[in-house]
């Protein structure tokens, strides 16, 4: 779902103009950016929480040439799925899943074997 599709769905289940759930959206979003860059985390029940996580700097590699590159300390988002939304996705497992096949184990499919 692409931000325009949210605003969308939003308009709809709320009898709302699109500039208007415009509105709401871009508030929400435009608030949950300014807590975590206080460092705050944010936490939706039911949905799950992001948190901010500071990271080390660290030498890494460019893959292009190989030559050693100093990756500076960072702060980066990170999610963790609440409880009910991972039961709920997890019970539509019914609903085709793209990509893999449930019946094939996953070593037999980096090995190459074509069951």
């Amino acid at each position: 779902m692409t931000k325009s599709e949210l605003i969308d769905a939003v308009a709809a289940r709320g009898e709302l103009t699109k500039a208007r759930a415009e509105l709401v959206v871009s508030c929400v979003f435009d608030s949950m950016i300014e807590a975590m860059k206080a460092g705050e985390g944010i936490e939706i029940r039911g949905f799950g929480s992001i948190s901010v996580r500071p990271y080390r700097p660290y030498a890494g590699r460019n893959p292009r040439t190989g030559q050693p590159v100093d990756v500076p300390a960072k702060r980066l988002p990170f999610f963790k799925v609440g409880k009910e939304l991972r039961e709920l996705v997890n019970s539509s497992r019914h609903l085709a899943i793209t990509g893999d096949d449930d019946d094939t184990p996953r070593s037999s499919k980096r090995n190459g074997d074509k069951r």
